[in-house]
């Protein structure tokens, strides 16, 4: 596995170079073991030469008083994993490698797994969370700076973009929940969601300016497909955090909910749409998607390709025999 990102204090006492707001940079060369190399915390007497920091604060609050996460060294390092979980129709699918999400190549990978198993029985909502404190940190920029050449780098991103692609070809709604710090990566997973729903305490951000990036996988369009060109830009060369509510007029975040409450919020959501007409929304899916690539005249020449099609399902069928014998609001969907 290639080094990951570790805090490194410079010997003044001065945080490193910060990708994704963490204050993270590379192991220096000679001290790449698999948690990378050391840092000097402002608690340390003699600062000739770095140690490993086995201190408990963010980078950019060692020395002082500041929040505190999962220690990121260390021997005991929980693995990194994509869970996939199922009940009533609705799949979550949750990510985890702490102390702080960053997106690696390794993670990718867990992905591809888990969403295999979606893709080889769909069920009728997909929920994308994170596991910890907060959503994601940014990336590994380790994946980056180890590319030798222009080409390999191309193949890199190339693969990282493999991952929103494949959650926005789903045929059935996807939602992903940010209950609280999303940056780069997850962002821009969230926006190939159909619907992003936030806690009143979630941030988001596109930081690649920090190392001289531009966004990889895909954020900085599907970010002008719902706020604008103007508020992309805006986003992307600011490389500034946005709060919930403000992304929310934006019409960026679908929901924002209390962060007490954030969790079965989603639920009730999410149950919402699995009681819906999962075909349908498919098909409403496959409709905006031509919408997006040619305007109204393009989707107008699927509409009626598309919708008929549905008369072949069951709940189309059981849907019109029940608002005529029961009158509308009263039939149950079972995706099919």
């Amino acid at each position: 596995m290639s080094p990951r990102l570790v805090c490194r204090v410079a010997l003044r006492g001065t945080a490193g170079p910060s990708f994704g707001g963490l204050s993270p940079i590379l192991p220096r060369a000679g001290n790449q073991d698999r948690y990378g190399g050391g840092h000097v915390c402002s608690s340390s007497r003699r600062p000739r030469r770095t140690r490993r920091c086995r201190c408990r604060r963010l980078p950019q609050d060692h020395g002082r008083q500041g929040r505190l996460l999962r220690p990121v060294l260390g021997r005991g390092r929980p693995a990194v994993s994509v869970d996939l979980t199922r009940d009533s129709g609705i799949a979550t699918l949750t990510f985890s490698d702490p102390p702080v999400n960053l997106y690696s190549l390794r993670l990718h990978e867990e992905f591809d797994v888990a969403l295999e198993q979606v893709e080889a029985d769909l069920p009728r909502v997909l929920v994308i969370r994170a596991e910890g404190r907060i959503v994601s940190g940014g990336v590994d920029v380790s994946e980056f700076n180890s590319r030798g050449s222009r080409e390999t780098t191309k193949e890199l991103y190339d693969r990282m973009l493999e991952l929103p692609d494949r959650v926005e070809a789903l045929p059935i709604p996807t939602i992903f929940a940010a209950h609280s710090l999303t940056l780069t990566w997850a962002f821009e997973v969230a926006l190939a969601c159909d619907l992003l729903l936030a806690s009143e305490k979630a941030r988001f951000g596109l930081v690649e300016r920090v190392i001289g990036l531009t966004p990889t996988m895909g954020g900085t369009q599907r970010l002008a497909a719902r706020a604008g060109v103007a508020r992309a830009k805006e986003f992307v060369f600011t490389g500034a955090q946005y709060d919930a509510a403000t992304l929310e007029r934006w019409n960026v975040v679908n929901r924002v909910y209390g962060v007490d409450s954030f969790e079965d919020d989603v639920r009730s959501f999410a149950e919402g749409l699995a009681d819906g007409p999962t075909k349908a929304f498919g098909a409403a899916k496959d409709i905006l998607r031509q919408y997006e690539a040619g305007g109204v005249p393009a989707a107008n020449a699927a509409t009626t390709s598309v919708a008929s099609a549905l008369f072949d399902t069951e709940d189309l069928h059981h849907g019109m025999e029940s608002f005529l014998v029961d009158g509308p609001g009263n039939a149950t969907f079972h995706g099919r």
